[in-house]
């Protein structure tokens, strides 16, 4: 069964765009498109796609509040759709529950890769495109979706929290490994762990976790 995939932009071209360059991947199929934050809404309930790409600056509901909204009564993927140099919400909706994000730039091979990683169960948080992010955030104060007290990494070694701390700011596991000498494979044992003691979903809310409770940034 293919992948099944919604698109949420009020760009017209856009939406075109990215249609045509999924359904060259014999593996996705684009079951609808989506404007707005509303019909977005509707249009998960509807057709309950595997994976939405959803933009963030769209007329009457945005796409954070539909990140949220979708996500509270259903269980499917969401990926931001970016432009970074005028977004000033993706840690926001990354905190709604969205699986990662893009940039509109993205090349073709990378935009149907985006969407098989999301829809296998797997957080998009490309090395790369997260050192943008958390150059645009680092000095920002945290929007205020949970900022819950005390502090949840108390239960993490000091090895895990060292790792959090890397994974934060951009590093993927092989770059963990490299800077405090360990094998991959430990590093990647030491993410798992930390994602499974703190109950978060993946590593995208481990980031969050790391700026909501002081690790990184501000």
């Amino acid at each position: 069964m293919p992948t099944t995939v919604l698109i949420a932009d009020d760009q017209h071209l856009v939406r075109a765009g990215f249609r045509s360059l999924l359904r060259r991947g014999r593996d996705l199929s684009v079951v609808g498109e989506a404007s707005t934050g509303d019909e977005a809404v509707r249009a998960a309930r509807e057709l309950r796609p595997d994976v939405i790409l959803m933009d963030i600056r769209m007329p009457g509901m945005d796409g954070i509040t539909a990140t949220g909204k979708i996500l509270a009564a259903q269980p499917t993927k969401i990926i931001i759709l970016t432009t970074f140099e005028t977004d000033e919400y993706v840690f926001a909706a990354l905190a709604a529950g969205a699986s990662g994000f893009l940039t509109k730039e993205i090349d073709p091979e990378g935009l149907r890769s985006a969407v098989r990683v999301v829809a296998g169960g797997d957080a998009l948080l490309s090395p790369s495109v997260t050192r943008r992010v958390v150059g645009q955030f680092a000095h920002r104060p945290v929007p205020a979706a949970g900022r819950p007290g005390g502090d949840r990494l108390s239960v993490l070694t000091d090895r895990e929290r060292e790792v959090v701390r890397l994974v934060a700011t951009g590093l993927s596991n092989d770059e963990i490994a490299a800077r405090l000498v360990i094998s991959p494979l430990t590093a990647k044992t030491h993410v798992t762990r930390a994602i499974a003691k703190l109950g978060v979903r993946d590593r995208v809310q481990l980031v969050i976790v790391a700026y909501e409770d002081g690790l990184v940034g501000n």
